[in-house]
């Protein structure tokens, strides 16, 4: 059962403005990961169901979370039907992400009062989205479907959407000041954040000052 409320995640993303997406099999390199991002200021985490058995390791990595990061969110990711929504959520997951829309997920988790972002590259898909509920959309993948002007050409008509581009958000000051000033409301980090080299070698001190890095960013940004 989630710990958090979707309002209480909601708002900490929109607070913080930046949601790492990450996956490791391991469960003791996916705590370093977690516990990186948490102390470079991170508060709402997405680790994605992608590999073989993601489901064991998040089982251990929630109650690490729990237990050593106080405050701090952990959803999940890359998730496409409902039934592997409902098992996350049954081992605690706060949020679930998506890559893209599917009502039967935005369904359970609206029953559940838990946080859904699925993954939209259309106004259409968004409007639907948000038709059922959603209140941050993933706009996925954010650098192909049109970067920065695609969220402010979207938000001209609806600035009510409330979008968190994922998949090409870099870690430069010029790439992510162009996001928030385009009108995102958070961001999705991948392996801008989370990246393979750095956590091959263990350098998981780069992975927390980068995400300090970032947040500072989006707070000068915003103003």
């Amino acid at each position: 059962m989630a710990k958090y409320d979707r309002l209480t995640v909601y708002n900490t993303a929109l607070a913080t403005g930046l949601v790492p997406v990450y996956y490791h099999s391991d469960i003791e390199t996916a705590k370093k990961i977690t516990a990186a991002c948490y102390a470079g200021g991170i508060r709402v985490l997405e680790f994605t169901n992608r590999g073989d058995r993601a489901w064991h390791v998040f089982n251990e990595l929630i109650v690490f979370v729990e237990n050593e990061l106080p405050g701090a969110i952990l959803g999940v990711g890359s998730v496409v039907d409902a039934p592997t929504a409902a098992l996350y959520v049954a081992s605690g997951a706060n949020f679930v992400v998506g890559p893209m829309l599917n009502p039967a997920v935005a369904r359970f988790c609206n029953r559940r009062k838990i946080g859904y972002m699925p993954g939209c590259g259309t106004a259409s898909e968004i409007s639907q989205a948000e038709e059922l509920g959603v209140e941050i959309v993933k706009v996925f993948p954010g650098s192909t479907v049109g970067g920065p002007a695609f969220v402010k050409s979207v938000r001209a008509p609806m600035p009510w959407t409330r979008i968190m581009p994922t998949g090409g958000v870099k870690a430069t000051h010029e790439n992510i000041t162009a996001w928030i000033k385009a009108g995102a409301a958070c961001l999705g980090a991948g392996s801008a954040l989370v990246r393979k080299d750095w956590v091959a070698a263990g350098e998981f001190d780069k992975i927390e000052h980068t995400a300090r890095e970032i947040l500072g960013w989006i707070k000068e940004a915003r103003g």
